[in-house]
């Protein structure tokens, strides 16, 4: 798998994540540890997603 096929199915996988966790906190009854499961889980693949964007073009200081 190329870098970028990673990079789009990371950002699909962030999109999915964000979708189920505002599905999720509109339910009263949602249990929180589910939600910060979902947070933490998508800020795993948000901080994926930045790694991988500064190893293909990194900034030059």
């Amino acid at each position: 798998m190329t870098i970028q096929a990673h990079l789009a199915e990371l950002q699909r996988r962030h999109q999915a994540l964000e979708q189920e966790l505002a599905e999720a906190m509109t339910h009263p009854s949602t249990d929180m540890l589910k939600i910060a499961e979902l947070k933490r889980r998508k800020l795993l693949v948000k901080d994926e997603i930045v790694r991988l964007r500064h190893d293909v073009s990194p900034s030059v200081h």
